[in-house]
């Protein structure tokens, strides 16, 4: 993180749903996206953003895991964060971002790759102990 992005993301600049934006828009991930991985409705994520509603510490726990960010950031704006939106970063901060998410995304789909083999693994082992 750099300086920029503290005070981009500082208690005076930012709220705790701008941070919660910010952070889910740096991994690349939709309102929706991260609604699922916390098991909550899209709804929750958009109350959360807009500044209409705060998760609880159990939530806020798992969001600040999700999104790779400390909970003091989420809550201060101090500590481990996201980076400043990329319009507002260098050039070669938003190449290193995209290269990122599409390491992300590579690993996202490894991962659903490895539980489709799995599965299959399982039904192959199925078929072979009933015939």
């Amino acid at each position: 993180m750099t300086e920029n992005a503290d005070d981009w993301y500082g208690p005076d600049s930012a709220t705790f749903g701008d941070r919660v934006a910010g952070a889910r828009e740096a991994a690349g991930m939709s309102q929706a996206q991260l609604a699922r991985r916390l098991g909550v409705k899209k709804a929750t994520i958009e109350g959360w953003e807009q500044d209409l509603s705060e998760p609880r510490a159990n939530r806020l726990s798992m969001m600040a895991g999700v999104l790779n960010v400390s909970i003091m950031w989420l809550l201060t704006g101090e500590g481990e964060g996201a980076a400043m939106p990329a319009e507002e970063q260098p050039d070669w901060a938003r190449d290193l971002s995209a290269a990122l998410a599409e390491m992300r995304s590579i690993r996202n789909e490894m991962r659903a790759s490895g539980e489709r083999l799995a599965r299959l693994e399982k039904r192959l082992r199925t078929l072979a102990a009933s015939g």
